[in-house]
């Protein structure tokens, strides 16, 4: 039995501004924007060409015995490119904040490119959730 990660709550305080950042900033797909019951909206994105969904929610309960997360409270979330400055110019050009292309040396992070596996950008959507993008040597089916 397979287990696929395939979609990640992302907390955010606005639906709708929220959808515009993913879906024309970052230029993530819009699959479903929709009100599951009366006062519950779910907006599901996915990033081309991954298989993991995000899911921004307004009125949803929390699952059994789980808390709500606070919007901007979300950071790790890594996407992986295999070409880190033109992702980084799309970012840019559409008008999201990214940080230099940086990689770990000897001193920790350094602006630039660094080996295979070691080229890395930043940004954070309106609320504060915190991304990460890395660079791969290849396409995830190329591995």
């Amino acid at each position: 039995m397979n287990w696929t990660l395939e979609v990640v709550l992302v907390p955010v305080t606005d639906l709708d501004r929220a959808k515009d950042f993913y879906g024309t900033a970052c230029g993530f797909t819009v699959d479903l924007d929709t009100e599951v019951a009366p006062g519950i909206r779910i907006v599901q994105l996915t990033p081309p060409g991954s298989r993991c969904s995000i899911a921004l929610q307004s009125g949803m309960p929390p699952a059994p015995g789980e808390e709500v997360m606070a919007p901007g409270s979300l950071h790790g979330l890594q996407l992986c490119v295999t070409d880190i400055e033109a992702a980084r110019e799309r970012l840019t050009a559409r008008g999201v904040e990214v940080s230099p292309v940086r990689h770990v040396g000897p001193a920790g992070w350094t602006e630039g490119k660094g080996e295979t596996w070691n080229s890395f950008m930043f940004f954070k959507d309106p609320d504060g959730n915190g991304w990460t993008v890395q660079e791969a040597p290849s396409e995830l089916s190329e591995r």
